[in-house]
Parts: structure tokens; sequence; C-alpha cells
């Protein structure tokens, strides 16, 4: 610990001194003298010390006005809270520093100046409190920020105000809700150089996700201009995600960046927003070089500081370099218990008021509050809705007494979804209209569990809440996969017990994240209708090739979805929409037959290897090489659907093999549905050219029994249309024994062992390698088939013993 005093730069502190000079500053000190031997930038600066500010307070008797004012303190009282904190403000504002902490701190700044070879250098002047940053209380954003302070006078006034803020009124409420004595906690003031990232850009990055708390990622939030843009909310940032093992980005969402922070050189103030073109606002801010410099700074503060972290970043205009100029422990995901997972379930779904990005996987309903003024919070009412543009620190004390938070404003780090996340409310942001759209007095539930989107719904809806707890969880010899198809939820499904994934299905990626006709793309300039170009030319905004649009987004959610089991393996299926499905895509009908049956119609790989259609089937080889090849994702798997003949999987492993996708190259597997009677019929030819097989059960079911799933009217197939019926039960068991014989992995993935309890445990019975379920069903069919095992194992044994 270093010897008291007011001043000492970064170059003199370490993580030790959070007592000295908060976790910001410590953290800052920690990074200059270990970090930067191994590449990282950090501007330099200096702090005022925790003894510094008692000496203030103590010297000019302000601790005991404090003390005054702040006597029989209700936090739930808003406009008390907001009378006493500005009178507190005020005090210190107006209150002269002593001389000599005045003079530690200009001297400082001149050395600092000197440094950087300037007169009056322009620095960031921000507050660092002894008890912030810390794993088990998040004290950050408590305090205010000064940027581009430049000046002898305008760095004192801009300390002072630092240490006001100590006392702002979500500071106070904060310290009363954690239990923390107002004069145990100091301020420290950091000094740093700025770096010019008003010509640049700036952001956030987190070494986890901050929705899921899924480890294996860094979250890039990024904007153009100073930061503060993104944390206030105002600009909603581009986001991007890099895979820790494999080292690459596998999600990238650029946003409309409508205006940007800068320096204001011949004003008052020394900021200023300013609006960005229109022709800049959709180009990205930052290069995939910059983002995957950053990825790997986080990584080596992360393994550093040996915890999940929270880090500041700017871009430096001028020189493109990068800069790190903070860095703190992540403070929600981390703390989570992995062994309790926690599910909202919607019981209800009613009309959809309007739509952002999900903070909290939770959901909360209640009367909706539209207050767009910080000023009115003391009208906000414990278990209300707060509607609003944006929020900022200033809006805590109601914040924590909200069901839900809905803003027009901001991405998944701006202030409302950190203080939300923090607080374990859900939080819908950036949604651009919701202030317009709903007023105070209505009733609306706010769901943040359906994914990356999240709904503001009409009304109170119903909801349940599921715990689950998988410490104790047996893991069965068979191999519990599961079926997904929503990359948004991938993250968090992950954390579910199972073995990876034994359906991803493309259809489902391809109508969520794309919607549009591969075709379509591929013949944009020919299309005849002019209301299908524009809602083309929409979604693909910034695509010249809207083809390339097709394969990023594609490769992006399989991505996602391949990442979140990462090494275990990811089983893709290729799109086997039907004809009807296919036509009802942004631009389908144009190249769509129309079928009477297209259950059984021109589906699976009879697509893959008709002329018309293989330039389209070609984007789908080229997003999965993508996925595997340039990410580095090998455990994604090929799965080929609706296979008819032995001659169709050869026909269709030859134009893949031309898009990049061999069979036994680079390690990768080909598998077959078994969907139709034929794949068992002739399982030994199938074995000869695919590596493995996974039953479509439902599928199967249909064509064994001659039955339309699509059917409806008098005929009632429901008693009779289930893979209990004997004849696909012993097709299934042929398979398995056929697959076995000729070392061929083979599971299932249809809805049968979903549902039927007691089908999963037949096929169990008969041997199969996997069984892919739907997420809610996991657990239970785990432990079902965990006692299966054990019971067959002891029946065995038993048998053994008396023969």
């Amino acid at each position: 610990m270093l010897k008291n005093k007011f001043v000492h730069f970064f170059k003199e502190l370490s993580i030790k001194d959070v007592p000295l000079v908060g976790g910001k500053n410590a953290s800052l000190g920690e990074m200059y003298g270990h970090l930067t031997k191994k590449g990282l930038r950090i501007p330099n600066g200096f702090a005022t010390t925790a003894d510094a500010y008692r000496y203030f307070l103590d010297s000019t008797g302000l601790k005991k006005k404090i003390e005054d004012i702040l006597q029989g303190l209700d936090t739930k009282d808003v406009r008390g809270l907001m009378r006493r904190g500005a009178a507190i403000r005020k005090l210190i504002i107006t209150t002269e520093m002593p001389k000599d902490f005045q003079a530690a701190i200009l001297k400082a700044y001149r050395e600092l100046s000197a440094q950087y070879k300037t007169k009056n250098l322009d620095v960031a002047v921000r507050s660092s409190a002894t008890a912030e940053d810390l794993p088990d209380a998040s004290f950050a954003g408590q305090q205010e920020t000064f940027l581009n302070i430049t000046g002898e006078k305008d760095l004192l006034i801009a300390v002072r105000k630092c240490i006001a803020s100590l006392f702002t009124n979500r500071a106070i409420s904060y310290r009363v809700d954690k239990k923390f004595d107002h004069f145990a906690i100091a301020l420290s003031v950091g000094v740093q150089k700025m770096i010019r990232s008003d010509l640049g850009s700036s952001g956030v990055m987190f070494t986890i996700d901050t929705e899921s708390g899924f480890r294996n990622t860094v979250l890039i939030n990024s904007i153009f201009g100073l930061g503060e843009n993104i944390v206030l909310g105002r600009v909603t940032p581009d986001e991007f995600y890099v895979f820790k093992p494999t080292k690459a980005i596998i999600s990238r969402s650029l946003s409309k960046k409508n205006m940007k922070m800068i320096y204001n050189l011949h004003g008052s103030k020394p900021i200023k927003n300013v609006p960005i073109p229109a022709s800049e606002q959709g180009k990205p801010s930052l290069t995939d070089r910059q983002v995957l410099q950053l990825a790997r700074w986080g990584v080596i503060i992360e393994e550093h500081y040996k915890r999940p972290m929270d880090i500041e970043f700017a871009v430096d205009g001028r020189t493109n370099e990068i800069y790190i100029i903070q860095a703190r422990p992540e403070t929600v995901q981390s703390r989570k218990d992995a062994n309790v997972l926690e599910k909202y379930h919607l019981l209800k779904k009613g009309k959809v008021i309007t739509a952002g990005q999900s903070v909290g996987s939770r959901i909360g309903a209640g009367i909706a509050n539209r207050m767009m003024d910080v000023k009115d919070i003391h009208k906000f009412k414990p278990g209300q809705v707060l509607v609003t543009d944006m929020t900022d620190p200033d809006w805590e004390p109601i914040m924590k007494i909200a069901a839900a938070i809905v803003t027009d404003k901001g991405g998944r780090t701006c202030h409302a979804a950190i203080v939300s996340r923090e607080l374990g409310i859900p939080c819908v942001v950036g949604t651009e209209n919701v202030s317009s759209l709903v007023k105070s007095g209505r009733a609306i539930t706010v769901d943040c569990a359906s994914g990356e989107e999240g709904f503001v719904y009409e009304g109170k809806l119903p909801f349940r809440i599921e715990q689950t707890d998988i410490k104790n969880l047996k893991k069965p010899k068979t191999k519990i996969m599961m079926n997904l198809g929503e990359p948004d939820l991938a993250f968090t499904h992950s954390f579910i017990p199972s073995e990876g994934v034994g359906l991803a299905r493309l259809e489902f990626i391809i109508n969520n994240y794309i919607k549009i006709h591969p075709l379509a793309l591929l013949n944009f300039s020919k299309l005849k209708d002019p209301v299908v170009k524009k809602e083309i030319s929409l979604l693909t905004e910034g695509y010249k090739n809207k083809a390339q649009y097709f394969v990023d987004r594609l490769a992006q959610g399989v991505a996602m979805i391949s990442a979140a089991y990462y090494p275990k393996d990811v089983i893709v299926r290729l799109s086997d929409f039907k004809t009807n499905e296919y036509a009802n895509l942004i631009g389908g009908r144009e190249y769509e037959p129309v079928e009477s049956n297209p259950m059984i119609g021109w589906r699976g790989a009879s697509r893959y290897y008709t002329p018309s259609f293989i330039p389209a089937f070609a984007l789908e080889c080229q997003a999965i090489k993508k996925v595997r090849d340039e990410m580095g994702l090998t455990n994604l798997k090929v799965m080929v659907p609706f296979c008819r003949t032995v001659e169709e999987g050869k026909k269709v492993q030859e134009i893949m093999a031309q898009y990049g996708l061999k069979r036994g190259q680079n390690g990768l597997e080909i598998y077959v549905m078994a969907e139709i009677p034929a794949n068992i019929i002739l399982a030994e030819k199938f074995c000869q050219i695919f590596d493995g097989f996974s039953i479509g059960s439902n599928d199967l079911t249909q064509l064994t029994l001659g039955i339309d799933r699509d059917a409806t009217g008098t005929l009632d197939v429901a008693g009779v249309s289930n893979e209990k019926n004997e004849a696909v039960k012993i097709l299934i068991s042929q398979l398995i024994k056929v697959a076995k014989k000729n070392h061929r992995k083979v599971g299932i993935c249809g809805q049968g062992p979903s549902d039927f309890p007691d089908f999963a445990e037949f096929l169990v019975e008969e041997g199969i390698d996997s069984i892919s379920l739907n997420p809610d069903t996991i657990v239970a069919t785990t432990m079902a088939i965990a006692k299966k095992e054990k019971d067959i194992k002891r029946s065995r044994g038993l048998l053994s013993f008396l023969f």
C-alpha cells in the first residue's frame, strides 16, 4: 500500500490500492503497470486519493454539513431525496478546495501535459468510489464523468463536480439500499489523457455474454464518436460477438447511428452531439481487425483479473490506434448460480404493441407510467412499468421499484440495460416508438424470455417461473442432445445439460433471420413485384450483393448455435422447406410451384440437385463452409433431409463437394435423416455414403402409416399417427441394428421422445446412441432415461446371475 498523499500517477498504483483510489483508478494503475507490457495501450493519468477527499470534507467543515442534510433521509420519498441531494452537491461545488490539495492536482496536470508535449492537455475527469467495481457491489456509473476538460481552472471545477457527484440522488439511494455508510465510502478523481475517439469510435466490451452468462464469447458494442452516447442510450450501437476458442467473429449487427459526440472546440461546452450523414449511419464503427484486436485484449484482461470483465475502449480517429480506458469486474452474470436454471414462460400471448432488444430473460407486467423527464420521477409507483425515451443514472431511484422498463433508444450496454440486468428487471431497449404508442395507465406485459427480441404486449398476461436445480443430475449413457432452431436462445439453452445439438433446423434460421427466398436474392434485379423489391431492399440495406446477405445471415445464425455447444457436436439439417413454406418467404411465390400435397413433394434432397435450385443450395453450402472453415467451428456436422434414394444422396454430396463441403475433409461428417421407409429398407447402402442417421420420427410415422401430417377435416389421425405404432417401432429397431453393425451413429430428433417418455425408454432398450429433445423436456427425460438404463443394467445382471 502506498503512503498517503493527495495524488498518484497510474504507474504508482495497482489493484491493491482500491481503498486508496477506488476500483476504477486502481484497475487503471494495475493495467498500466502490468498489461502495457503485453501490448495493451492505456492512456496515462493520475488519481486523487481517498485521504485527499476526506481532508477536503473535514478541513472545510463539509462533512458535518452533509450529515445534517442527510439526517432523517427516506429514499422512498423521491422529492425529499432530490432536494437533499441538490443541496449537498451545491455545497461541495461552491466550496473551495484546500490550497495544498489544489496545488498537488495542478502539479500532476502539468507533468501529464508535458508528457504529451502540450500545455493544456485534454483530459477526461472521472470519479472512482472506494467501494466501486467490487465483484459483489457495482457502483459503476453512479458518479459523473467530464470529457475534454482543458486548462487548470476547468480541471479544478471538474474535480469538485466529480466529488459532488458522490452525492447524486441515485448514488445516495444506492448506498442506502446496499447498506453502505455514506462516509465509509470515499471518492478518488481520475484524470486521464483523452483519446480522440470523437474523430474515431468508442464502446464497451464484455468478456461474458451479458444476457445468458455464456463465457466463451466477447461481446463488443461500438459507436462513432465519444462513448457517452452508448451509456446514455442515445445511440443504438453496433454489436459484435467474438468466439474465444477460435478467435473468430461469429455475429455482426450494424445499427443506424444517427449522431456522434465530438469535441466542441469553439463553444461554451467542451463536448457536443452532431448528426451523422444518412449515407454514413449504417457503416461499421469498427473494422474486423479492430474487433479481433479488442477481443484479444479483452481475453488478456480477463485472464489477468481471473474473472469476466466490463471494459471501455476508445479508437483514436487520427491514428486508428485502440486504447483501453477502463476495466471493471462484471457483476451480474458472473455471480449467478449455474446449477439453477430459471425459465419464464408466457402462458398466453396477446397483441404486440412494439418490440426491441431484450434484456434480462424475464417477464414483467403492470400499469405503464410514461415518463419523459427525470423531474417527474416522484410520480412513479412501485410495480409500474417505466416507459421512457432513455434513462441515465438519475432515474435509478425508480428503476429499482419498476416491474419492467421499456425505452425508445439504447442498446444492450446502455444505462437502462445495465441497471435492469443488475436489478433483475425485464427491460426492452431500442423500440424506437414505445413512448409514442403507450400512454400512462395502460396495462402492458414486457416479455424478454423469448430470445434476442423483446416484446411489449397489450394487457397483463399470465406467466409462470420455472426453476430447476441440475446440480445432481445424473448423465445417462445414452447421449441426450437438443433440438434447436433459434440462434437467439442458443447461449441461454447451452446451460441445460446436454451433449450438443442433435437437430438445428436451417429453415428456422432462414425464416426468422433472413425472411427472403434465396432465388429472389440471386435474381433481385429481375424481380417483377415492386413491393417485394422494396421489402428486400430494406432488409438487405448495405448489401450490393443481395445473395451475400443470405450467406452472412445464415452463417451467423448457424455459428451462434455451433459456438454455444463447442466442442460438442452440432448437427445442422439442410433446409427442408416444403413448397408452400418456401412460397411464404419474401419473393417466394415467383419461384415455387403449387403442389396439392407438398408434404411429400419437392422438398429436401430432391431440391438440391434440381438445376433451377442449385444456385440457392450453393448459398447454404457457402454459409456452412464459412462457419466451419473461417470461424473454425468444426464441431458443425451436416444432415441431408428427405433423401429418397441412395442415388439422391450421392448427387447431393457431389454438389456439396463442388461448394467446399466434401465429406471427410476438415473432419466433415454428413448424416442422413431416416424418415422414409426406404432409408431403413436400404440402410446397408445408405451406410456406405453417410456417417450416420438421425431418425425423423414424424415423417417416418406419416410415410409408414400413409397419413398426411397436414391433413385436416374428417380423418382423425391423432390416435393413429404417433411413433408408438408397432410398425414404426419395428422400422426404428431395424435401423439401429444395421447402423451398429456398420459402425454408423444413429440418433433420433423427432418429436416422439419429447412427447412420450415410454417411447424414449423403448429407444434406450434398443440401444440408440443419442436422443435429441426439445429444451423444456431435457431434464425430465434425462432423469427418466438414467433410471431406465439403471433398470436395464439391473435386469441383465439378474439374468446373468440366474443363468
